[in-house]
């Protein structure tokens, strides 16, 4: 039997559900397994490969889920372990694969591990955690160091029963695990095999990046002159035994199993850094998602704020990482949605009622024809865009966006002497960036709530479901449902857009992104133009000449456009062609 040349997991489709808020199949108003069970068939019509499940499992949702207090057990408002073997059994029947959310970068305060550990400084689990005695300054006791929360605030909380700090690199009920002690690894060992026995294909791992810190927890410097608390990144993310400890979990898990991994590596864009988690020699995981593309349009102050980008720095970034360390054997993951981002049409398309559809098309061509394992987010296959402005601060049922908004608020209320400042700025940075855009329910028909509830939802439905929605869509030949359903067949037909080498065009162009894909004998040319009002591309002999390029796909319907050498790409028009070598 021939060995196949590239493993199962580089050419899969990954469609990511955020369990909250894909269907509520009981009426509760929270989505759950049995919801997701219903829509397999949607799925693999769709052409999804593998199914990634954001954290299901016991939790006191302190942040979605992210907070876990049993790694081993799924929570109520999602079903129960018979539950997702039932979920497992239909996913496997259609030929798909299931993968788990692994967060063992902290758990829940809930959890079992922490009650105990906090019980006492003597209790045989007190160093499962990250505990540190205050510091003393003029008589004034503080944290143990600066650092700031990734939520804002110190990254410490105070134990009244022992009286020592325990750290949070997120909310104070996310107590960080102590990596450093063997005993946790373990622990953590053992969750991972728990599912895997049960079935389950592989694993994203949540900030996995951050799992080692620093030796003596120093103080960060001083960036922000408006708060004591200050980013500490550079102590926490990449430390220094990140990689013995993920190529411990490699040794003892991973590579008894044939399973898909990738890790979230948030606060890093070097990419030798990011390389070391992902080249095959070293023997830890297949692929991370970093951040640099989804923080392209952020200042340094906060991703829910806003700051202009460029289609130059989007090209530079997408070309850098489709090239990097290729014949190392480098695998990108490819993604521009998650639940941590806002919608992509309103992001980097236009969400105008003129542009929406034709938009999300062009960008869904952009997906497509990168390198890489391709991560579709639920709801981006219809091309779901950011609520409306006039939504009020009451509708943003995140943390992050919580804790923001009242640190600034505190902030504008101390600077001006009064109560009632203007936050209006704001609003309108959250309207753009906040990651609530991607957490709102599953839009499926014109029914009330989109179809998702038959109860109150736990967070409202977009407002144009009844004319966007999923039902609408499958019935449209037309609709950006129907054109992902095509791109993703046209993708796995053509190797060369999988697995070619990257060659950028027309690099210093403002309106439009062209680049080839090289693969043995085949070629592939992607034409995207991002921005609104025709353009004109002068091909010349940049690609070797026109002849034999076959057009296999474009967002304007119905209309299959020779090649010629001076192309006229309308508004946000994309297109690929491919051209096989004649056989002589």
């Amino acid at each position: 039997m021939s060995v196949p040349p590239h493993p199962w997991w580089k050419s899969a489709t990954v469609y990511q559900i955020y369990p909250a808020s894909f269907l509520d199949a009981n009426g509760d108003g929270t989505g759950d397994l049995a919801g997701i069970i219903a829509k397999l068939d949607y799925l693999k019509d769709l052409g999804v490969d593998v199914i990634w499940l954001s954290p299901i499992y016991r939790s006191p949702l302190a942040d979605m889920g992210y907070d876990i207090s049993d790694y081993e057990d799924i929570d109520s408002r999602y079903g129960t372990l018979e539950d997702w073997d039932r979920l497992l059994e239909g996913v496997h029947a259609r030929g798909m694969k299931l993968m788990m959310d692994l967060v063992v970068n902290h758990t829940s305060d809930e959890h079992a591990w922490f009650t105990a550990s906090k019980s006492s400084k003597d209790d045989a689990k007190r160093d499962w955690y990250i505990w540190r005695p205050g510091k003393f300054i003029d008589g004034e006791e503080l944290p143990p160091n600066n650092w700031k929360s990734v939520f804002q605030g110190s990254a410490w909380e105070r134990d009244p029963a022992t009286g020592e700090y325990y750290l949070h690199l997120y909310v104070s009920k996310q107590p960080d695990l102590n990596w450093d002690n063997p005993i946790v690894r373990s622990a953590v060992w053992d969750v991972m095999r728990f599912w895997v026995r049960r079935g389950c294909d592989g694993f994203r791992m949540d900030v996995i990046n951050i799992i080692s810190k620093t030796e003596g927890l120093p103080d960060a410097p001083l960036v922000d002159h408006t708060q004591y608390y200050q980013p500490a990144s550079m102590y926490f993310a990449n430390g220094p035994q990140v990689h013995k400890y993920i190529k411990q979990m490699h040794d003892e898990v991973l590579s008894q199993h044939d399973l898909i991994t990738v890790g979230e590596t948030p606060f890093t864009h070097e990419a030798s850094e990011l390389a070391a988690y992902v080249l095959p020699q070293n023997r830890e995981l297949n692929m991370v998602f970093h951040f640099e593309l989804m923080d392209i349009d952020s200042p340094s102050e906060s991703p829910l704020l806003r700051k202009p980008w460029t289609l130059g720095e989007l090209k530079a970034i997408v070309s850098r990482w489709q090239r990097f360390m290729r014949d190392d054997g480098f695998w990108n993951a490819v993604f521009i949605e998650n639940h941590d981002h806002a919608r992509s049409v309103s992001r980097f398309g236009n969400d105008s009622p003129q542009w929406r559809a034709v938009s999300a098309k062009m960008l869904a061509i952009f997906e497509i024809t990168q390198t890489g394992t391709l991560y579709v987010y639920q709801g981006q296959e219809l091309g779901l865009k950011n609520f409306s402005r006039t939504w009020g601060i009451e509708e943003y049922k995140d943390v992050a966006s919580q804790n923001y908004w009242n640190l600034i608020k505190e902030q504008r209320q101390e600077a001006q002497g009064k109560e009632d400042v203007d936050m209006s700025d704001l609003l309108e940075s959250f309207a753009q960036k906040a990651r609530d855009h991607a957490r709102t329910p599953m839009q499926w028909n014109a029914n009330a709530h989109g179809g998702f509830t038959t109860g109150t939802p736990w967070m409202r439905v977009n407002d144009d479901y009844p004319e966007w929605n999923a039902e609408q869509q499958i019935s449209d030949e037309t609709s950006v449902h129907a054109f992902w359903k095509r791109a993703l067949k046209v993708r796995k037909a053509h190797d060369v857009l999988i697995y070619g080498e990257f060659v950028m065009l027309f690099d210093a162009h403002e309106q439009v992104f062209a680049y080839m894909r090289n693969y043995g004998s085949t070629s592939a040319l992607v034409l995207l133009n991002f921005k609104e009002g025709r353009v004109e591309v002068d091909l010349g002999e940049t690609i070797g000449g026109v002849a034999g390029y076959a057009f296999v796909l474009g967002n304007y319907e119905n209309e299959e456009i020779g090649l010629e050498k001076k192309v006229t790409l309308r508004d946000y028009e994309g297109r690929v062609y491919v051209r096989e070598a004649s056989l002589n």
